[in-house]
């Protein structure tokens, strides 16, 4: 993979470099996709209609939990979508996690990176690195919110009747766990807010009770979750090295750590990162729940293997496996907050160019070249095939089957997308 999963100095040069490798269309889809009416699984949610969603944070702190193996400190916080009125049914719930990126907004240290990038003086750049990659952050220097680059994606699963939670993992990144030990502590992250959900649901108490804020103001704000969350309709989507860790916490072999009353339905790994050096994928081995894997063809910190270690955790198993490539996509515009339009720190278009073909892209060192993709044409697509999965696969919905299967291809206008589904 493209992701460096040793603790190197040069961290964001080795990004960078594939030599260094170890390696309003979709509101529409519905309708255009639908041979028959919905099914009754689909009440509370699609069937509905599109539904107004509001938007909530909590933060239990940066030092809320601390990593078993190290004793580095992880926060709890997350970003809340959900349906306006929740109804009397309980929604389904779906948990997005981000991957592998700096976690803190000084923009002074990352000048200073680039500068000594530019200038190979790699103490300096490990010193600037430093501050950029720390948790809790320095005093006076904001977070990089990481869980907010997915409020697109939270907002259209949200009008289509679903709870999204998507999670803070810059403790995580932050920390000295890699390889395994960094999937399994993502796991580990998720399980903690499902466990706060499912008490919060079942009895209107514990963690979080008090904890929501408004997201535009962040004002408290009082919602009454009771009820109202289907622990059993669990869906979960991992974003780069999130990836592994929703396949990892997804396992059969890691459900006896689901907390009680959880059931996970479906598991999307967006542009999988993942240690190259795993020998045992027993560990990530997927056998009753669907799962779809989705990677872009200017990905430029993940290669192909991304969707073959998707393939492998599933091999064995009784249930779908959906693969998707899109054209044009690299790895970061999937997140806003890593993408150059935010104006972040350390926000950077990672697909490979050549001055001579303005406009296309391919992976660093490939020689196939692609129109790339607006950041906004990207999430258009990535975002129609990720909410046509969930709603397949936690509220029945079998209208998206001709799409997920290859068989329809309603956004080929805007990219084209290579997709085949394993029906064991």
């Amino acid at each position: 993979m493209k992701h460096n999963d040793s603790p190197a100095v040069p961290r964001r040069r080795l990004l960078r470099s594939c030599v260094l490798a170890a390696s309003t269309a979709a509101l529409l889809l519905p309708q255009a996709l639908a041979g028959s009416p919905a099914s009754a699984a689909t009440r509370g949610t699609a069937a509905d209609g599109p539904q107004r969603v509001a938007t909530l944070t909590y933060d239990l702190g940066d030092r809320a939990y601390t990593l078993p193996e190290t004793g580095e400190p992880v926060e709890i916080a997350a970003t809340v979508h959900y349906p306006e009125r929740l109804g009397t049914s309980p929604r389904p719930l779906v948990v997005l996690l981000h991957g592998w990126h700096e976690t803190c907004a000084d923009r002074a240290a990352a000048a200073a990176r680039d500068a000594a990038e530019q200038a190979e003086d790699w103490d300096a750049y490990a010193a600037a690195s430093q501050k950029l990659f720390s948790w809790p952050c320095a005093p006076g220097t904001p977070p990089i919110p990481n869980d907010r680059g997915y409020d697109y994606l939270g907002e259209k699963l949200a009008r289509h009747g679903f709870v999204v939670v998507s999670v803070r993992a810059n403790g995580i990144n932050a920390s000295s766990v890699w390889g395994d030990d960094n999937a399994s502590a993502r796991a580990d992250l998720i399980n903690k807010h499902l466990a706060l959900w499912q008490q919060l649901d079942a009895t209107g108490r514990g963690g979080l009770v008090g904890a929501f804020r408004d997201a535009a103001t962040g004002k408290p704000r009082r919602v009454d979750f009771r009820h109202h969350v289907d622990l059993n309709r669990v869906g979960t989507l991992g974003h780069s090295r999130g990836g592994a860790g929703v396949t990892w916490q997804a396992a059969d072999r890691h459900k006896a750590q689901l907390p009680a009353g959880v059931e996970v339905r479906a598991v999307m790994a967006l542009a999988p990162a993942y240690n190259v050096m795993t020998e045992d994928m027993t560990a990530y081995e997927i056998t009753k729940t669907p799962m779809a894997v989705i990677r872009g063809t200017c990905d430029g910190q993940v290669g192909r293997e991304a969707l073959s270690f998707a393939a492998a955790a599933t091999a064995e198993g009784t249930a779908r496996f959906h693969r998707i490539e899109i054209h044009g996509a690299n790895h970061n515009y999937f997140n806003t907050q890593w993408s150059p339009d935010s104006r972040q720190v350390a926000a950077w278009d990672d697909a490979g160019h050549d001055v001579s073909r303005p406009g296309r892209c391919t992976e660093p060192g490939g020689s196939a070249y692609e129109a790339q993709l607006t950041e906004d044409g990207q999430r258009h697509v990535g975002a129609a095939y990720i909410d046509a999965f969930f709603r397949r696969y936690l509220t029945g919905d079998k209208r998206f089957d001709a799409m997920l299967t290859g068989r329809r291809h309603p956004l080929a206008h805007i990219a084209p997308v290579d997709v085949t589904a394993v029906r064991p």
